[in-house]
Order: C-alpha cells, then structure tokens, then sequence
C-alpha cells in the first residue's frame, strides 16, 4: 500500500511539473514526428537593431551623434544603470582607435514597469531609444573617412523570462574634415 501511495505522488508530481514547463515566446517545441528540428531560440541581439549616425568631426574637434535602437515589441532590454547590480546593462564599449576617441556615452531615461518574474519595477529601454555618443579627434588628424568601431552589449527580456546577453558590432561612419 506505502509503494503504490509513494507511486501515485511520483505520478502526480511528474504531471504537475509537465503542466508547468512553458516554452517561451516565439519558441516551439517539436512534435515527436519531427525529432532532427530544433526548437527556436531566442537571442537577445536578434530582437535589438542598431543605427548608428555619421558624424563630422574637424581634426581636434569633438562632435555628437546618436546610435538609434529599435527593440522589438514585446521584449525589454535593461538600462544603463539597471535596477540591481546583478543585472546586465545596454552598453555600448569602444576601444580607442586614434585618432578617434569617445568623450562621454549619454544613455537615454529608463521606462520602470513591473515584470512578474521580478519583485520590485526594473528600469528597462523599450520600442525606440537613442544613446548619445560625443567623438573626439586628436589634433592634425588626416581627413577623410574612417570607421569607428565598437560593442553594443544587451540582454533581452520578456513578460516572463530574461534571454541570455549578447554583443553587437556597432560602426559609427566618423568624417574628418
């Protein structure tokens, strides 16, 4: 009797832990029919574009520009600052490449919502945001055109769970005049 009580509890645990697995948003899992295809998975590049702004600089200038980001909708990217520390901010990095340098990254005014799998409203970017960039060039720089390279670090999120972070190649087309 303690055997078959003991197998009726597995049974009954095993089926509430299947009615409470979810597939996230935009992902699907396979019939059994189909065993070779994958499910989709999300990353949080994916659903994050990225415009950059060219900008003109004289030789021991500095100028600003904008790098536009488009998150897709129904998805949140953290601010910079997020909420909590263990959260993972939308940041962008540069190295130097002289005779481009970065002055100051501006990161645009939080949205706070409440998300059900935090406790406390998170400071997030959503739809359409701009993150200002002011560009310096060195003294007796050559004109012309270069590239100014860089890393756009995000982690996407949802209503109900947060994607693993990625990184995306920005380029800002810098002409010096």
């Amino acid at each position: 009797m303690k055997r078959n009580l003991t197998l009726a509890a597995l049974t009954f645990f095993a089926l509430l832990l299947s009615g409470c697995s979810k597939s996230g948003p935009n992902q699907t899992t396979q019939p059994a029919a189909s065993p070779t295809a994958a499910p989709v998975k999300i990353a949080s590049v994916n659903v994050v574009k990225a415009n950059p702004e060219e900008v003109t600089i004289r030789p021991g200038g500095s100028a600003e520009t904008s790098i536009r980001m488009t998150i897709d909708k129904g998805y949140h990217v953290n601010a910079n600052p997020p909420t909590f520390p263990y959260l993972k901010p939308t940041e962008l990095v540069f190295k130097p490449a002289p005779p481009t340098s970065v002055d100051l990254i501006i990161y645009p005014t939080a949205t706070t919502r409440k998300f059900q799998f935090a406790e406390k409203p998170l400071a997030v970017y959503e739809g359409e945001i701009v993150i200002k960039v002011q560009l310096k060039v060195e003294k007796g720089a050559p004109k012309g055109k270069q590239n100014f390279s860089g890393k756009l670090r995000v982690q996407a999120c949802d209503e109900e769970v947060c994607y693993p972070p990625g990184e995306r190649d920005i380029v800002i087309p810098v002409n010096i005049q």
